[in-house]
């Protein structure tokens, strides 16, 4: 089919009764410049395990498998992705993963523990649930070498953004902990179909790794929920009544703070990612636990 035209896309779409859903932010790409770019970002070698979020009707997904990688698709969409077997099936490396990608590929990766970690992840990510899949990563250690993700231009700046600034939250914290994110550039409504009322912006990611790491992961990310919770108010205050801190006593959390030599009556939003990890790994120190270690 064309993928570049919207007349194509929706007699497809009518012959099979397929209903967009907006809750799910299913518009098609149909500008062949941005997906070739986006094809060329990912740069799909052959042998290569490639997941892709999000296929639609299958515009990247064929790019990506003309490379001879390995392609596995996940969509939600039960009509989509009938579309995609029946188009697909005869390409052995392609494979389709049905469901939420934010809980489906914890449960691929069960049941096909011999497929391993996917080398690259492309994904036109649903506006809704854009973040949630993110998270599910961060959660899960997913960290292929390299992401490539179009994600709308509001939420792209909160990944991108720097301590004290308004977009700032626990979403950039956990982002660039996990990831080195760089933008590349954004999409105007017209490159899809239907046109979305948003900007988006494609977004590159890769591992971070060396610097100080965090002793308690779990933790760690727990306590960057909990300094969030209330904006507006302090370090201290969001210290003491977070959520994810209770088992601590307030001494203890006030202390790791001053040991740090962070002032508890700033906001959380104007520290940066070492901070928190430090602050973090601190209170893990006071309460009897060894020290983060420091990549060398």
């Amino acid at each position: 089919m064309n993928y570049d035209s919207p007349v194509d896309i929706t007699a497809v779409l009518k012959e099979r009764s397929i209903g967009l859903k907006k809750r799910w932010g299913q518009n098609f790409l149909i500008n062949r410049g941005a997906r070739e770019k986006i094809a060329a970002l990912v740069n799909p070698l052959a042998g290569e395990s490639i997941w892709e979020i999000g296929p639609g009707l299958g515009a990247i997904t064929e790019l990506l498998l003309e490379s001879g990688a390995d392609i596995y698709v996940f969509e939600i969409d039960h009509g989509l992705a009938n579309y995609l077997e029946e188009t697909f099936s005869g390409r052995n490396n392609f494979a389709l993963v049905r469901g939420d990608a934010a809980r489906s590929w914890i449960k691929f990766l069960k049941e096909n523990p011999e497929k391993g970690m996917p080398k690259k992840l492309v994904g036109n990510l649903p506006y809704s649930s854009a973040s949630a899949i993110i998270i599910s990563f961060i959660k899960g250690r997913l960290k292929p070498d390299l992401m490539i993700f179009t994600v709308q231009k509001d939420m792209a700046k909160r990944m991108l953004a720097k301590p004290g600034t308004r977009d700032y939250s626990s979403f950039s914290v956990l982002c660039q902990y996990a990831y080195i994110i760089n933008g590349e550039g954004d999409l105007k409504p017209g490159s899809f179909f239907p046109a979305p009322e948003v900007v988006s912006t494609v977004v590159k990611l890769v591992p971070r790794t060396g610097g100080i790491r965090p002793v308690d992961e779990k933790f760690f990310l727990n306590l960057v929920k909990s300094l969030f919770e209330s904006r507006r108010k302090t370090l201290r205050n969001n210290l003491l009544t977070g959520s994810g801190l209770k088992r601590y006593s307030k001494d203890l959390l006030l202390k790791a703070v001053e040991m740090e030599g962070v002032d508890a009556g700033v906001r959380s939003e104007e520290l940066s990612v070492e901070i928190f990890i430090r602050i973090a790994n601190r209170i893990i120190s006071l309460s009897g636990r060894k020290t983060a270690p420091e990549s060398k």
